[in-house]
């Protein structure tokens, strides 16, 4: 059995981490260097930096927060936020990133997932998608902007197209769901995950550790938080002590 990977997410803006429900009223929740810093230490699997207004507000992520961010760890690292083209890919990583996640860009630009998968490697593209249940189906619309532009586009046939372009893995977050730890959105998760032969990591939702367990019982390679690690509610060696009595294979 693949090992299943528990991420923490640092959504950042103006320089510091924050996190809100269902993408918005969001609070202060710390340095984002120092808080990375201490998720390795606490045996994170991985750790993703989210510059959250960098689309919407048209501008680059900061090369300095990644800078700072990468100089404290020893586990993969994901940087998404305003990344428009490859040279943008190769700035982040070159400041030590591990992967990229575009979300906004690749709608409007799919052929940038192809050319950054030629450029870089699939394993260093993620497609992030922000999907939100279409009211009254079984369906989800795709947003862009950090959850404020509807694209009026599937999302399942968003995460074929984005895999057969290269991305190496999904990070699917439901809006429904996002911050408010009521669990993910199994069937969301499902439905993506049963649809691509990619990585699926869920986020958005997660409340008990239970919730983590779900998410990889309905498909899901890993699983995200924010809120419930920034807050100490839960730890990471919780989750995965959880989740290895269950019989789900982790790194502890």
């Amino acid at each position: 059995m693949l090992t299943k990977r528990i991420i923490p997410c640092l959504d950042v803006k103006d320089g510091r981490v924050v996190k809100g429900i269902n993408f918005l009223n969001l609070r202060d929740a710390g340095d984002p260097a120092e808080t990375a810093a201490a998720y390795d230490d606490q045996g994170a699997d991985e750790v993703v930096f989210l510059d959250i207004t960098a689309s919407a507000d048209s501008r680059d992520t900061q090369l300095s927060w990644v800078r700072d961010v990468a100089s404290t760890l020893f586990i993969p690292f994901t940087v998404g936020g305003g990344i428009k083209t490859t040279d943008d890919f190769k700035a982040i990583l070159r400041e030590g990133a591990d992967k990229i996640a575009i979300n906004s860009a690749a709608l409007m630009n799919p052929d940038l997932i192809s050319d950054a998968a030629m450029k870089f490697g699939s394993q260093c593209v993620v497609v992030a998608m922000d999907a939100k249940r279409i009211e009254g189906t079984d369906r989800w619309t795709v947003y862009k902007n950090g959850g404020r532009v509807d694209m009026n586009m599937d999302a399942v046939e968003w995460a074929i197209k984005a895999e057969k372009l290269g991305a190496g893995e999904i990070l699917l977050t439901s809006m429904d769901a996002d911050g408010t730890k009521a669990g993910y959105d199994l069937e969301l998760t499902k439905a993506i995950s049963s649809a691509v032969d990619i990585p699926v990591i869920a986020s958005g939702g997660a409340g008990k550790l239970e919730d983590f367990y779900t998410a990889v019982e309905a498909g899901a390679s890993a699983v995200l938080a924010a809120s419930l690690f920034h807050y100490k509610e839960l730890t990471i060696r919780e989750v995965k002590e959880y989740m290895k009595e269950r019989g789900i294979s982790v790194r502890l």
